[in-house]
């Protein structure tokens, strides 16, 4: 099996499972978020769905960035997350 680069590009490919969903903000006006459910950490918000799911990938590349140049740990789509590491 081939050595795959996990670059960022490499984490920004993945098949990321959006869950997304909307919420009141403290003014009671709804925005939508986006989460990643192999990141329980992720949340991206913004004025609606559209705005969200065009956007959420620019958050996305930063919260990777961090956690590459941290050498942390990425859990990728597929991998079966300890209860401890929630």
């Amino acid at each position: 099996m081939p050595n795959i680069l996990k670059d960022l590009n490499y984490y920004l490919n993945l098949d990321w499972t959006l869950i997304h969903g909307t919420d009141l903000d403290f003014n009671e006006k709804i925005y939508s978020y986006i989460e990643i459910e192999e990141l329980p950490e992720f949340v991206f918000c913004a004025v609606n769905k559209q705005v969200a799911l065009d956007n959420y990938k620019k958050q996305l590349a930063l919260y990777l960035q961090i956690r590459l140049e941290d050498d942390e740990k990425i859990h990728e789509p597929g991998e079966i997350m300890e209860e401890e590491e929630f």
